[in-house]
């Protein structure tokens, strides 16, 4: 075997670990944060064991890493770089497969049509204090990071706390990336009750992988 081919065979091992749904979805819940492997079929509604067999190969192809805290075992990405490789797969999808592009625009589009915001305009607003941030992801993923001053109210909170968003200042959801359903979600319903509302154009992972400022809770 030719050293070329053998280096080809060797990279192919993160394009077998990526080629599977359910280990793409594994990787976007994880770069929120560390997950543990219950947390992480809960998420992804598998079971234990199957996560853990996801897990060894996303593990085997050096995507993540894990630690045992207890009789639990805690998995994080192993390198930032994989929210840029994540974010690759899905504008190539968009552009180039059909069902991916019908997907969009049937189920999520029908929600919410209009240009999200891109992360330097929401920033300079952000500066300027004319938009209220809402990040709609559940509690402990946004314990582990998010956009400074962001109000945290997940999804499944939101109609019961919309006193608690400013009325007058236009509202910028954001929640797991592009794709994710919670901010689509949240710009819908804040609009039917008269807020001015708008979605970030990515997720929490791409704006750290943009090296813009980020809080952690204490």
């Amino acid at each position: 075997m030719s050293f070329k081919q053998e280096l080809f065979d060797h990279l192919a091992r993160i394009g077998k670990a990526v080629g599977q749904g359910h280990r793409l979805a594994i990787l976007e819940f994880l770069a929120q944060g560390e997950r543990s492997v219950e947390a992480l079929a809960q998420l992804s509604g598998l079971s234990v064991a199957n996560t853990s067999k996801h897990l060894q190969q996303l593990r085997h192809a050096g995507l993540v890493q894990a630690r045992k805290e207890g009789l639990y075992v805690h998995y994080r990405l192993s390198d930032p770089e994989i929210v840029t490789l994540l974010g690759v797969i899905r504008r190539l999808s968009e552009r180039h497969l059909a069902e991916v592009d019908a997907l969009v625009r049937n189920y999520l589009l029908t929600k919410d049509n209009l240009e999200p915001l891109p992360r330097e305009t929401l920033l300079e607003r952000m500066r300027e204090g004319t938009v209220t941030v809402l990040d709609v992801r559940p509690h402990e993923e946004y314990q582990a990071g998010h956009l400074p001053r962001s109000f945290n109210i997940p999804l499944r909170e939101l109609e019961r706390r919309l006193h608690e968003l400013p009325p007058d200042r236009e509202v910028v959801a954001y929640c797991r990336g592009a794709w994710c359903v919670l901010s689509f979600e949240a710009v819908a319903r804040l609009r039917e009750q008269g807020f001015t509302a708008r979605r970030l154009e990515e997720g929490f992972p791409e704006w750290r992988q943009a090296a813009l400022p980020v809080e952690q809770c204490d």
